[in-house]
């Protein structure tokens, strides 16, 4: 099964934090609290995070913040869909609308820089 989230095999902290919106210091506090959550770390010591990784820190992140679970209740439900074999497909699952987001976001933002004079409104395309 191909990772459909990026071209690289490895991304770094700020790269990770580019792609799931979240700061570095909430990844480093979430592997803490995640067993699951392990990003490796390269010859430097610097975290490196897979494709995999990225999956499960958006998957966290839809736990915490979309259905508002505790951390333990977040915990619990990781453990749960392990346990289930479900994993992989959750991670799956919360991909694809999290990774067009950020998409959109850094095209509105890279149309801006190009065209600062006009203010693009998807919106109005569609008259």
């Amino acid at each position: 099964m191909s990772e459909p989230i990026a071209k690289k095999a490895y991304y770094s902290i700020g790269e990770a934090c580019d792609i799931t919106g979240l700061k570095p210091h909430v990844l480093r506090y979430w592997e803490s609290q995640f067993k699951v959550l392990s990003p490796t770390k390269n010859r430097a010591g610097n975290r490196v995070f897979r494709p995999k990784d990225i999956e499960l820190v958006i998957l966290v992140k839809k736990l915490l913040y979309e259905e508002k679970y505790t951390i333990e209740g977040a915990r619990q439900r990781l453990l749960e869909l392990r346990q289930a074999g479900e994993l992989a497909e959750e991670r799956q699952s919360v991909l694809d609308p999290e990774v067009l987001m950020i998409m959109k976001e850094e095209l509105e933002e890279l149309h801006e820089v190009l065209d600062p004079s006009s203010s693009f409104d998807p919106e109005d395309q569609n008259d």
